[in-house]
């Protein structure tokens, strides 16, 4: 019971990192009248912090976050925080997107909690990342909600702080009842193994990559596309709520059928056979709806992409599994490193994604949602290619 305690405190945090995150979108039109710039100014934020996320994963390769785990969550989640405190008080508009490039590096959560669940579950570790996992999208649907109460009713300087207490009281309250461990990466001896050149991680950390491609592409990608169409903000902003709310209920339910197919043989091959199940049934069903999202859009029929959405949120389902697979497949000693590396592989997608299917778009509107539903197939070929592997605790030994 103390483990699934443990889940549901990383889950909060993870809602409280992310949701509060959403206060940026809300407050555009404060934000842009504050500051005195044109629209076009304004996205390099979200550039920035998309950007962020994808160089968060370097510092994995540091020694910031070596040592207590406890300090490293409160490190990660102030990356969040402190910018977030700085934003409304801050004269430069550039300032305010370095901030967001470094509110990015909140990501970071992701593979310290994993290292966390690989110490407390086996089989159960798809399911508890589900979990976890699902605290990005339910923060992005409460986020949105209570943001657009919070500048309503408290002005968006004030909003801000407010969301920074709200962090940091999750976080007081998720530090109170963790348990502590050491985070070691260790460089010595037999221990000094690159990552980097094994041929394993590179293919591994791209069997994730087409998911990010459309979950960082196809929010915005739709806004635009729905707006074009002659759909109210209403419409657009329910199609994005329907979408995170899918995205949440997938990292659940397939972090649960990783959970069933893992229990059946736990061994390390077992192990990542079921992730590579859980991938493929994901990516299978997501493609489905893409190929159907692709119709809506083209026709304009709302209706047909509101439904559709609830089946592109399957693309989450990947992400239990794929932040699973370093414990299931490295050597004790090294899949720490190993979730950093995986994660700046998969989210390099994060930097070009959102750009290359604009520029497609800007050519063909059909071109660019054809991009989108390939991703899906490229990250079943991947898989295929990655199963057929040997495992680097196949080769190295368990402990390395």
């Amino acid at each position: 019971m103390k483990r699934w305690k443990s889940v549901i405190l990383d889950t909060l945090v993870m809602t409280a990192g992310f949701g509060t995150l959403s206060m940026m979108s809300v407050a555009k039109p404060d934000i842009i009248s504050h500051f005195g710039i044109s629209a076009e100014a304004y996205d390099l934020q979200h550039v920035a912090y998309v950007f962020g996320l994808f160089i968060a994963f370097l510092l994995g390769h540091t020694r910031l976050y070596e040592g207590s785990f406890k300090r490293s969550v409160a490190i990660a989640l102030s990356f969040a925080a402190i910018p977030q405190a700085l934003i409304p008080y801050v004269g430069n508009w550039y300032l305010v997107v370095f901030l967001r490039f470094i509110q990015g590096f909140v990501v970071s959560l992701v593979p310290l909690f994993s290292t966390q669940i690989a110490n407390y579950f086996v089989a159960e570790r798809p399911f508890a990342k589900g979990i976890i996992l699902s605290g990005i999208f339910w923060g992005g649907v409460f986020g949105s909600m209570s943001a657009k109460y919070l500048v309503s009713a408290f002005g968006w300087k004030t909003a801000f702080l407010i969301t920074v207490a709200i962090m940091y009281a999750v976080l007081l309250i998720w530090w109170l009842f963790t348990e502590d461990f050491e985070i070691i990466h260790k460089k010595e001896g037999r221990d000094k193994v690159n990552i980097w050149k094994m041929k394993f991680t590179w293919v591994l950390g791209f069997t994730f990559f087409p998911a990010l491609w459309v979950i960082f592409t196809i929010v915005g990608f739709s806004s635009s596309l729905g707006y074009e169409a002659g759909w109210s903000k209403n419409q657009v902003a329910t199609l994005s709520t329907n979408l995170n709310i899918s995205k949440a209920l997938w990292s659940i339910i397939m972090g649960f059928v990783g959970f069933q197919l893992s229990k059946k043989n736990p061994s390390p091959r077992g192990l990542f056979k079921a992730i590579v199940q859980v991938m493929i049934l994901s990516y299978a069903m997501a493609f489905v709806g893409l190929s159907v999202y692709s119709r809506a859009m083209l026709q304009g029929n709302y209706s047909l992409a509101l439904a559709s959405v609830w089946l592109i949120g399957a693309l989450q389902g990947t992400g239990p599994a794929f932040w699973t697979s370093a414990p299931a497949t490295y050597p004790k000693s090294i899949y720490p490193r190993a979730s950093f590396a995986l994660g700046l592989i998969s989210n390099s997608a994060n930097a070009i994604a959102p750009s290359i299917t604009e520029a497609l778009a800007r050519h063909s509107e059909a071109l660019a949602l054809a991009e989108l539903a390939f991703m899906p197939i490229l990250g079943i070929l991947t898989l295929i290619a990655v199963s057929r592997m040997k495992l680097p605790v196949e080769e190295l030994g368990d402990e390395a």
